[in-house]
């Protein structure tokens, strides 16, 4: 049986970039749906003008995870098998799509590792994100067991029937940590698989404060507490049901 693929692509102002994306993904065996996040540059329009996909606009920013909530309520109306979400900033690869098609039907989630194989790792990784994530992902492995190396990688495949258990309501950069600490609670079958490191934009702007890295990781700090306790009350709930 073939099984449906929708490959989700949240823009905020990546009018560089988001036409030669979208060639490329074109070029993959999957349905691809992409979400403009209010821009407030010509991404737009350039969407707008793309023929033989779905398209989504918001007619302000909502926010990043935002953008992946209203994209995986998509895959699921429309009952899709598979999402996959990938940026469309040039620091994820089309042509990696293949790989996150052959892996997802054997599990609830693949996700994309930039530093699955440490040797990748260069000089040019800004140091900030680097620690920040590398942080941060030893937390969630000391609560979930994963193992995970990269868990801010953007480029994942979901399937779509475990998308229906999670309850996301992170708008901003910390919503793919509510994820992982879902994922743990419904012990979900995750996989990671490497992917290109490519850091473009040394220079990004973190919007809602966020831009400090201490305020940051504070800020991912935070939903991984407040998710945990949530999980953890639920997983006592549904235990003094037995």
């Amino acid at each position: 049986m073939n099984k449906s693929f929708l490959l989700a692509l949240p823009a905020f102002n990546q009018s560089d970039d988001i036409l030669g994306v979208i060639h490329e993904a074109q070029m993959h065996d999957v349905d691809i749906l992409v979400i403009d996040d209010g821009s407030t540059d010509d991404t737009k329009q350039k969407i707008a003008d793309v023929k033989d996909v779905y398209k989504m606009f918001h007619k302000k920013n909502l926010g990043y995870g935002q953008t992946l909530i209203n994209s995986f309520q998509y895959a699921i109306n429309n009952k899709y098998d598979f999402i996959i979400t990938m940026d469309t900033d040039g620091q994820h690869m089309p042509a990696e799509i293949p790989f996150f098609i052959k892996e997802a039907p054997n599990y609830d989630i693949v996700s994309g590792s930039r530093y699955l194989n440490q040797r990748s790792l260069r000089e040019d990784v800004p140091p900030d994100r680097y620690c920040i994530n590398k942080e941060i992902t030893s937390i969630l492995n000391n609560i979930t067991g994963f193992n995970l190396t990269d868990s801010f990688c953007g480029f994942k495949a979901y399937s779509v029937e475990s998308l229906k258990k999670f309850a996301l309501s992170v708008p901003g950069y910390g919503m793919p940590l509510q994820v992982w600490v879902q994922a743990w609670k419904y012990q979900l079958k995750i996989k990671e698989i490497q992917v290109q490191l490519i850091y473009k934009d040394f220079d990004k702007q973190f919007s809602n404060g966020l831009h400090n890295p201490d305020t940051r990781l504070l800020y991912y700090k935070s939903i991984i507490d407040n998710e945990t306790e949530i999980c953890e009350n639920k997983i006592e709930k549904e235990n003094h049901r037995f």
